[in-house]
């Protein structure tokens, strides 16, 4: 039986540590727009995935961007940077200023089947009503909330691009403190969460012909050299049941998930994402949500957030059966994606 202790440390923060300490909110540094734009000009005609951090050279980001990958992996697995103008770029430059700046980060990695390398998370339901049920992907492509959960990649990065009228207000918690908050209130649930659930993945976000096969991952595990990390997502755990050979959901998971739930409601911190900012969040330390928003389609107004998965070549091992949802456990590995073992990276 996993051996239940409180974890602690930097990444163990809540919502009120936050409103505290907006050191998290880091402001691109002096000159990082000019390096940007010389960048940029550099690229000629190459486009996603056809470049990578050799083809955008940011030396005088150096610094910077190591302090990042080091507090998403070592520190908080938060960060949020601010001082990039959309207004500055067109679509596709867009694209490929934060496809550049990703890369210096990490690996990007395919978010579904069809390859997909830059999400847009933006309402495609063409009457902008929220969808109340199926996929993760199409929840996330409507105007309605989104529970608390993980992608699949050691992080996860979102430039807003642009913003509807009205909610969609970010929504992100520490899995660290609902761990150690469990454990203080009901370390039975804890246990439990530390025990397999059942979860399947939608046919568009899997490949390698693993579409909703159903497999067993705890919610909370530990890694060969200790080092926490979750993967969850009620949405996929609901999907397993039904499958052939799939037990259903003792009363035990449900209180746990339910705990789970009503914890992160507790310790999340809740922000507006404003148009220029990236988000870059640690996928084994935290989850991420949203409350519904609303667009005005007639005054143009929008949200829209570009998304790329990245592997992290800081990334902490997992155990040994998590392979088969990341594909490689080893630490710093090229894992991850809707097709694990494969880079988003044109040849």
């Amino acid at each position: 039986m996993q051996n239940l202790s409180r974890i602690g440390g930097r990444a163990a923060w809540t919502g009120a540590d936050l409103a505290r300490d907006p050191s998290w909110i880091m402001p691109l540094p002096d000159g990082a727009l000019a390096e940007i734009d010389a960048a940029l000009a550099g690229l000629g005609h190459r486009a996603p995935p056809g470049f990578d951090a050799r083809h955008f050279p940011l030396p005088g980001l150096a610094r910077f961007l190591a302090q990042v990958a080091q507090e998403l992996e070592s520190g908080r697995g938060l960060v949020r940077l601010t001082g990039l103008d959309p207004a500055r770029y067109g679509a596709a430059d867009l694209k490929r200023v934060f496809w550049g700046l990703m890369c210096h980060l990490g690996t990007p990695l395919p978010q579904n089947t069809t390859g997909e390398i830059i999400g847009e998370v933006k309402d495609e339901t063409g009457v902008g009503a929220a969808i109340g049920s199926g996929t993760a992907r199409a929840r996330s492509r409507s105007t309605g909330p989104l529970r608390f959960h993980t992608d699949k990649c050691d992080l996860l990065t979102l430039l807003c691009a642009s913003n509807g009228i009205a909610g969609g207000v970010s929504r992100i918690v520490s899995t660290v403190a609902i761990q150690d908050a469990m454990l203080e209130r009901r370390p039975d649930l804890l246990a439990v969460l530390y025990q397999d659930f059942w979860r399947a993945r939608p046919a568009d976000e899997e490949g390698e012909g693993m579409a909703a096969r159903p497999f067993p991952m705890p919610v909370f595990a530990r890694g060969p050299d200790g080092a926490f990390t979750s993967q969850y997502s009620r949405t996929y755990v609901e999907l397993a049941q039904g499958q052939p050979g799939v037990p259903p959901v003792s009363a035990a998971q449900v209180e746990a998930m339910d705990l789970l739930a009503a914890l992160a409601e507790e310790l999340c911190v809740e922000m507006p994402f404003e148009a220029g900012q990236i988000q870059l969040m640690n996928q084994h330390v935290t989850y991420h949500g949203r409350t519904a928003y609303a667009d005005d389609a007639a005054a143009g107004a929008r949200r829209n957030l570009l998304r790329i998965w990245l592997a992290s070549p800081l990334s902490r091992a997992l155990p040994a059966g998590h392979a088969g949802q990341w594909g490689d456990v080893r630490a710093g590995a090229l894992r991850g994606g809707a097709m694990p073992g494969r880079s988003a990276l044109a040849a």
